[in-house]
């Protein structure tokens, strides 16, 4: 038996008035998803806690079938591992995002989506400021970048910017968690207003705003942590298996669960990825081992850029391009496999931020009756067999553990 995870990542939403009352999910054209919900069992998920960060880390672990209260070290360490940089006793590491404020408010947490090449230009210039043997700032892919420093604290409090569109600045900045953490906060403020001045009339930044685009007037660093210790999936389950995505986060989780990373050319993260070159990617991961986690960004890009259409569509996408392009593919090839769909969390397009509503997931095995669900969206889920579950319930269950 094969398995697969086919991840939207945020498609889940709140009921929108635009819509009549009904989600991104309930007014998508998504057959193959359907098919997932009507052959298969259906639930609702809780992936976030009230008492942590409602972020993606902390939502995949739950769904991959980690307890985050106890491997949880934030999203930058995760991320390290996939861009296979090392997080060394004695140093910490942080999410480094490029994104624009105006008039002391945070704008786009993207800055416009900026590309990795302009990125590592801005990266250089703050790089060329600071001690390479304490501090390093190393370039990821679009806007999401890594920032690794030595003898600092990470016990900090910190926001990320894409929970805090149009909001003030300095209310989000770095806050010690105890008081030993003061001076590395400190010093963090100091190095993210001192990006500013750098930035400011940068040649990339002028480029930028001579064509149109927002340029990227701050670093944001945030998701403190250290080296996690995690289980693998060999160890737990005694399979093999490999994560599909665009984000290095993704990625990065994947590396401590002992899966392989696939790099898929094309892949962006955001609508207009590879999807046809994901599918592809899982059906070849399939002939060799067991389990394939398919992730895709676009639906929770578009939700925080507050476009609800392009969530549709990007939904849609996700659906046609790619959930159903490997269901085809298994089925010419005459490959059984355990299949289940789900977002990580909602990031409703009218709020622009994730939730922590309960997400709904679907698993259809083979060999399993379904339930009498017949559409992928919130309230049909709500309406299936498992309720509503939490912790390991999800993976044991799809692995049948």
């Amino acid at each position: 038996m094969k398995y697969v995870i086919f991840l939207g990542d945020g498609m889940a939403d709140l009921p929108h008035e635009k819509l009549g009352g009904k989600t991104a999910l309930q007014v998508a054209r998504k057959p193959n998803l359907d098919t997932i919900a009507r052959k298969g069992r259906c639930g609702l998920f809780r992936t976030l806690f009230e008492d942590m960060e409602a972020g993606s880390d902390t939502a995949h672990l739950s769904v991959l079938g980690y307890d985050p209260h106890k491997v949880s070290q934030g999203r930058a360490v995760l991320e390290a591992a996939s861009m296979g940089v090392d997080i060394p006793a004695g140093s910490i590491g942080m999410r480094c995002n490029l994104i624009t404020t105006e008039n002391g408010r945070i704008i786009n947490h993207s800055a416009g989506h900026i590309t990795s090449e302009e990125s590592a230009e801005l990266l250089s210039a703050i790089q060329a400021e600071v001690d390479p043997a304490v501090i390093r700032f190393h370039t990821g892919v679009s806007y999401r970048h890594l920032f690794v420093a030595r003898g600092l604290n990470h016990h900090l409090e910190c926001s990320p910017p894409h929970n805090h569109p149009g909001e003030e600045v300095e209310k989000h900045m770095i806050r010690p968690a105890n008081g030993d953490a003061r001076e590395t906060a400190q010093m963090l403020n100091d190095l993210t207003r001192r990006s500013w001045e750098i930035f400011a009339d940068h040649p990339v930044n002028k480029k930028r705003r001579d064509e149109g685009k927002d340029p990227a007037t701050s670093i944001w660093l945030w998701s403190p942590g250290i080296r996690p210790e995690m289980w693998t999936y060999p160890d737990r389950f005694g399979i093999k298996g490999s994560v599909i995505s665009a984000v290095d986060l993704i990625h990065g989780i994947g590396v401590y669960a002992g899966l392989d990373k696939v790099v898929v050319e094309g892949a962006t993260g955001l609508w207009d990825t590879n999807f046809e070159g994901k599918a592809d990617a899982c059906l070849k991961v399939l002939e060799d081992q067991d389990f394939c986690f398919l992730h895709v960004e676009g639906p929770d890009e578009a939700g925080h850029e507050g476009d609800l259409d392009l969530k549709i569509h990007c939904i849609e996408d996700f659906d046609r391009r790619c959930v159903g392009r490997v269901m085809e593919g298994l089925e010419k090839r005459g490959i059984k496999a355990v299949m289940a769909t789900l977002p990580d969390h909602a990031t409703p397009a009218a709020l622009r931020i994730h939730t922590r509503d309960p997400i709904p997931f679907a698993i259809w095995h083979p060999d399993v009756p379904g339930d009498d669900v017949e559409m992928y969206d919130e309230d049909s889920c709500a309406a299936g067999s498992f309720g509503t579950i939490e912790g390991d319930t999800f993976i044991r269950t799809f692995f049948g553990k």
